[in-house]
């Protein structure tokens, strides 16, 4: 039995930099990670996929810079330098990664499975052959999550992809069936379809995007539907199965119509689970909810002392920079002598399909439920000066405010640099800045953000 002060379990974006300082602090620490450093964000989530995003985008801008008065005769897409391109960018930001965990002497890196032997007790199935057994006076747990597969009938008989085996393609898709309407399939929809895959998309619920707003929604399949990506929404898929030429099959239920359609690859985007099952959580007592999260306080502490959660094995927002604010809140609390909480802090998102969808706070729909004093401002983008000197007036701006203390409650920005605009309004939000403010704020122009003029104008229509 190894002796550790502070055991890690995951790599990810919680778990590394926690390592780090921890170790700092002179506490012996043990990193186990059952696959690579980084975690789901480096390898096969953030970096990897928006990467690719601006291969599909300038693949976009190619077909139609014409408009502009750029003339290109033509264009290919060169699948693998797109992904050699990726795998750089990868590799650097792992090895790095492992590199720093590697070079400090108060760091152990075990790469294998990890699984609770008893309260603060580990036992790990090493990669390259063995186990190793630790303990530790605290153990924090950032396993992270893996694509939910859905049982239907002759998915296990086809080479389905999921969001990870979608990145190691080296040849375009003829034809990509994705299954699920959110934002991971919705952005892997729109990067394919513009590599020259035909896509068609099915999403078991009344539109795409169930957490928006209806509005936001509804743009977004417009836009999408000019790309000629067809979206069936009340529909989902009851058998697959091969046919004689290689093709799949797929029988469908869309909107109460039984239909066969064919594609080529099958990808699977119906969401995500904990990765806690493995982990044999009962051994040391850890309690976990229906969907196997990890149950936590507003300090990330289990019911177990001692033991904490990170990241999206805890349930709540899947997000990096959240796991990244987990670590946080724990190093504060338990190296800085603070006392910080998950409890209302800001919960921004992108979702990276072009136009970006920056969301901050809550949805109309959210404050409709609430019962809260509220107007809405809308300003599509064909009306903001910069996106229409730039070509890209596609998208629309949304922010909820209170009526009464004029403070911002919510926005949804569908825009080129979406984002970035919602971070603008996330700053004025945390600074207690009012709608008024803002509405008559010197921006520079022409910005997108000076755009937030007009659209808290529209409050006074």
């Amino acid at each position: 039995m190894k002796l550790y002060d502070v055991i890690i379990i995951g790599s990810g974006q919680a778990g590394s930099p926690l390592a780090r300082k921890m170790a700092k602090a002179g506490k012996k620490t043990a990193i186990i990670e059952k696959r690579w450093v980084g975690g789901t964000c480096v390898n096969d989530g953030c970096t990897p996929t928006k990467t690719m995003v601006a291969s599909a985008r300038a693949a976009y801008l190619a077909g139609r810079c014409n408009n502009l008065g750029v003339k290109i005769d033509g264009y290919s897409i060169d699948m693998p330098q797109i992904k050699k391109r990726k795998d750089d960018i990868v590799m650097h930001s792992r090895s790095g990664n492992q590199k720093s965990l590697e070079e400090d002497e108060n760091i152990d890196l075990l790469f294998g499975e990890a699984s609770f032997t008893g309260t603060l007790t580990i036992r790990v199935k090493l990669n390259n052959g063995g186990t190793e057994e630790l303990q530790a006076d605290q153990i924090f747990i950032n396993a992270g999550t893996q694509t939910i597969i859905p049982n239907i009938e002759g998915l296990k008989d086809i080479h389905y992809l999921t969001s990870t085996s979608i990145l190691e393609l080296e040849t375009v898709p003829e034809h990509i069936l994705v299954i699920g309407g959110n934002y991971i399939g919705l952005e892997f929809s729109q990067m394919f379809r513009r590599f020259g895959s035909q896509i068609t998309l099915l999403e078991r619920g009344e539109r795409i995007m169930s957490h928006e707003d209806g509005d936001i929604a509804y743009e977004l399949t417009n836009i999408l539907e000019e790309e000629s990506i067809a979206i069936h929404c009340n529909a989902h898929a009851t058998k697959f199965e091969k046919d004689g030429s290689g093709k799949i099959l797929v029988t469908a239920d869309l909107n109460g119509r039984t239909e066969t359609l064919e594609c080529t690859h099958v990808l699977i985007a119906t969401g995500r689970e904990p990765q806690s099952k493995a982990l044999n959580l009962g051994a040391a007592g850890v309690e976990v909810n229906d969907k196997g999260h990890i149950k936590v306080d507003n300090k990330l502490q289990t019911n177990v002392p001692g033991i904490y959660a990170l990241g999206d094995i805890k349930g709540g927002p899947a997000f990096t920079h959240i796991a990244y604010n987990d670590f946080v809140v724990v190093w504060g609390n338990l190296l800085k002598g603070e006392n910080l909480t998950t409890d209302g802090r800001p919960v921004p998102y992108c979702m990276f399909t072009d136009p970006q969808l920056g969301r901050i706070g809550i949805t109309e729909a959210e404050a409709k439920e609430k019962g809260l004093n509220y107007k809405v401002a809308v300003l599509k983008m064909d009306s903001v000066a910069r996106a229409v000197e730039v070509g890209e007036t596609r998208g629309m701006m949304k922010a909820i405010v209170d009526a009464d203390t004029k403070q911002i409650l919510g926005a949804a920005i569908m825009a080129e640099e979406g984002g970035e605009i919602m971070s603008v309004l996330q700053m004025a939000m945390m600074g207690g800045i009012t709608y008024e403010q803002i509405r008559y704020c010197v921006f520079a122009h022409p910005t997108y953000s000076e755009s937030l003029n007009n659209l808290f104008m529209k409050l006074d229509e």
